[in-house]
Formats: C-alpha cells, sequence, structure tokens
C-alpha cells in the first residue's frame, strides 16, 4: 500500500471524518495562489504557515470532518505582534480554566483571548501555525508531518474542484507530510 492511501485509510478510520482524499498538484496550486493575501474579518493580515508548509509536503490528504472529529493537539490560531511575541490565541476546549482569573487578557468571544499585557510595537497579526496530526507518525517513514485549515476562499476551492456540497456544519483540513 502506498503511503497516501494508508493515509486516507487511517483517516476514514477517524471518528468524524465524512471524507478523505489526497489533492491534486492542480488543487495544491489554487490554493496556494489564494493563500498569501488573506485578511481577518477586523482588517488584520493573515499569515497562514500552516498552509504554507502543508502544501510543500510530498503528499497532501484532504480530510472533509464534521463535529465528532477530535479537537487539535494545540491552538490553530495565535495573534502575533511585529516582534514575533504571542498576544493572543485561541483556547481549546478544557482549556478554559487556565485563564479564567487573568485580569491581564481580553476575551474575544468564548475562545480566543488577547493578552492585554503585550503590546505590538508596529503591528499585529493572525498567524495559524502548523498543527500536529499525530496519527499519521504510524506511517513507517512518514515524517515532517502537518495539519492545517485552509481559508474560507482555500475551503471553496477544494468544494468547488470535487464538487463537493458547502455545508457550514462541515470543515476541511489538510494534512501532508514527506516520507523518507
Amino acid at each position: 500500500m502506498q503511503p497516501e492511501e494508508r493515509a486516507v485509510e487511517i483517516i476514514k478510520g477517524m471518528s468524524g471524518t465524512r471524507l478523505a482524499f489526497v489533492l491534486s498538484p492542480e488543487v495544491i496550486d489554487a490554493i496556494k495562489n489564494v493563500e498569501g493575501g488573506i485578511k481577518s474579518q477586523v482588517g488584520l493580515d493573515v499569515v497562514n504557515e500552516g498552509v504554507n508548509q502543508c502544501l510543500q509536503r510530498q503528499y497532501v490528504i484532504c480530510i472533509i470532518k464534521d463535529t465528532r472529529f477530535r479537537p487539535p493537539p494545540e491552538p490553530t490560531v495565535l495573534m502575533m505582534a511585529d516582534n514575533g511575541i504571542v498576544i493572543g490565541t485561541e483556547v481549546l476546549a478544557g482549556e478554559h480554566h487556565k485563564y479564567k482569573d487573568n485580569e491581564d487578557l481580553i476575551w474575544l468571544g468564548s475562545d480566543f483571548v488577547v493578552f492585554t499585557d503585550k503590546v505590538p510595537k508596529t503591528k499585529e497579526y493572525f498567524f495559524m501555525p502548523p498543527v500536529s496530526f499525530p496519527e499519521l507518525e504510524q506511517i513507517k517513514g512518514a515524517k515532517n508531518v502537518v495539519s492545517c485549515s485552509p481559508s474560507p476562499l482555500g475551503d471553496l476551492i477544494i468544494k468547488d474542484v470535487y464538487k463537493l456540497e458547502d455545508d457550514p456544519k462541515l470543515a476541511s483540513l489538510m494534512v501532508g507530510f514527506d516520507m523518507s
């Protein structure tokens, strides 16, 4: 079995996976083209380093998932200051208690905090880091495994090319990996 087939098999066995398939080089190129100029809803730049790294991998798998899919193992969105300091972070399920009594932060919604004691010098931006995907590390020879969510435009490209329903209850996730 080829590594990408094994990866798809593993992912299809995960709760909440609706579809899993290898992205074509054309779709990878199309996503690369739209991801560079993304802005947030509040006008801040978005640097999706997770997508940048994922799309450079030898194999890229797309997952269409529902709410039963496991949560990410680490935050998927950070707010960064121009000097590389984290000034905000996504708060994962089960970790709200870590921030509950902290007076040096502001909650933006129910799952994101901004630290008021850390101030950017000139600008701030949202940073989407590459996120680990431990399930694929069991593939013999797999290395540099990263996962990420594409921007809404990247998600739309995937759904359009593969003729998938644009269902707000479903989300896309990409996992990339190399083989040694």
